[in-house]
C-alpha cells in the first residue's frame, strides 16, 4: 500500500477527533478518512456535516484551512453509506457499533485507528472485554492504534504491555519500535508542554543538579465538566467536576507527572508533585513548573539564564516544537499556536 492510499480511522467525534479529522483534511495525508461514531447523530447525515464544520473554539472548516469562510468545502453527501467528500477528502461515517472489535475497520481498509474517546485508556484490558478495550481495534483488523490521552491501567499490580509505548515527538520517538509497538499513546496536552519545559532544564543542568520539581496546570475547561452544577455519578470520588464549569475555578488532579515518567524516564528519580485548576475558558492553558536547581560548577542560576535555555532550545534543538516570547500575551493570543509549549 503506498502512501497516498492509506486509509485513516478515527474513532469518536468529540473535540479532540473533530480537530484530528481537520487537521487530516487540511494535511492530505490520507487518501480517504473513517469516522466511527457509533451512534444516530441528529436525524440525517446532513446533521454531522454541520457539527463536522462549525466549531466554537476555531470557527469554521473553511477558515481554519484557509484563513476565510468560502463555499462550502462538504460536498456529495449519501444518507445511506454515510460517506461525503471535504475538501477533496472522502470521508465515510459509521453509526451503527461502539465496541472497538465490532467496528468494521477492516472491511473499510483501515490500518491505522486513532482513539479519541476517552473510553478505552487501560492497555492491559482484553480484546473481549464486555465494555470493550483499545485492542478491540486491532481484532477489528488495525495494525497500529494511537490513543489520544495517556494509559492507565487500572490494575496497580499490573505493569505496561510490552507492545505498547508512549511518545512526545521531539522528546523520546525514538522510543517507537515499528516492528514492535502496535498501541502507542501521544500522552497528554499538558504532559507535552511540560516535556518541552523539563527537557531544556535537564540537558542544561543534568539530573543531579535537580533536586525536587512541581507543577500547577491552569487549564481550559473540558468535555469531562459540567455546563451547569448536577449530582456526581455513583462512584464519583472528584465531586468539584460535578460543578458548573462556566462560574468555578476547580482543582482536580491530573496524571502529568506519571505520565512524563514515560517520556522521561530520569525524572523518576526525582520527586514530582502535580496538581491541576480547570478555568473557564474554552482553550489555552498554562503551565507553572518550579524546579528545585542547584548547581555549584556553573554559579548562580538567574533568571536571565533560564530563559537563555529555553530560548536556545526553541532556536535549536526544539525548533518547531516550542516557541520563546517576551511578548505580553495571555491565554487567547495563543488560540491556534501548532506548537507543544
Amino acid at each position: 500500500m503506498t502512501e497516498s492510499e492509506l486509509k485513516l480511522g478515527i474513532n469518536g467525534l468529540g473535540r479532540i477527533a473533530k480537530l484530528t479529522l481537520w487537521h487530516h483534511i487540511g494535511r492530505k495525508y490520507f487518501s480517504e478518512i473513517v469516522v466511527n461514531i457509533g451512534r444516530q447523530v441528529g436525524t440525517k447525515i446532513e446533521d454531522v456535516a454541520c457539527f463536522i464544520e462549525k466549531d466554537s473554539t476555531y470557527g469554521s472548516l473553511q477558515q481554519y484551512l484557509y484563513g476565510y469562510k468560502s463555499k462550502r468545502l462538504i460536498e456529495n453527501l449519501d444518507e445511506k453509506s454515510g460517506s461525503m467528500t471535504i475538501d477533496g477528502i472522502p470521508l465515510k461515517i459509521l453509526r451503527n457499533v461502539r465496541n472497538p472489535k465490532e467496528i468494521p475497520w477492516r472491511e473499510n481498509g483501515v490500518e491505522l485507528v486513532i482513539d479519541a474517546t476517552g473510553q478505552f485508556a487501560d492497555p492491559a484490558v482484553s480484546a473481549d472485554a464486555p465494555r470493550g478495550s483499545i485492542r478491540g481495534h486491532l481484532e477489528a483488523g488495525a495494525r497500529k492504534v494511537i490513543h489520544s490521552a495517556p494509559f492507565k491501567i487500572k490494575d496497580k499490580s499490573a505493569e505496561m504491555p510490552a507492545d505498547t509505548v508512549t511518545t512526545v515527538m521531539g522528546i523520546n520517538e525514538d522510543d517507537y519500535d515499528p516492528s514492535h509497538h502496535v498501541l502507542i499513546s501521544n500522552a497528554s496536552c499538558t504532559t507535552t508542554c511540560l516535556a518541552f519545559m523539563v527537557k531544556p532544564l535537564l540537558d542544561a543542568f543534568g539530573l543531579e543538579s535537580m533536586l525536587t520539581a512541581s507543577m500547577v496546570t491552569v487549564h481550559a475547561a473540558t468535555g469531562s465538566q459540567q455546563v451547569l452544577d448536577r449530582s456526581p455519578r455513583s462512584g464519583a470520588t472528584d465531586l468539584r467536576k460535578n460543578r458548573s464549569v462556566f462560574n468555578n475555578i476547580i482543582l482536580t488532579t491530573t496524571g502529568a507527572a506519571n505520565t512524563l515518567a514515560y517520556v522521561i524516564p530520569e525524572m523518576r528519580q526525582i520527586g514530582f508533585i502535580a496538581e491541576s485548576v480547570r478555568v473557564p475558558v474554552n482553550t489555552g492553558s498554562m503551565i507553572m513548573l518550579v524546579v528545585d536547581l542547584h548547581d555549584e560548577t556553573q554559579g548562580r542560576i538567574t533568571r536571565n539564564r533560564i530563559n537563555e535555555i529555553y530560548k536556545d532550545a526553541a532556536a535549536r534543538e526544539k525548533r518547531g516544537y516550542i516557541v520563546f516570547t517576551e511578548e505580553q500575551n495571555v491565554s487567547s493570543d495563543i488560540i491556534g499556536y501548532p506548537l507543544a509549549a
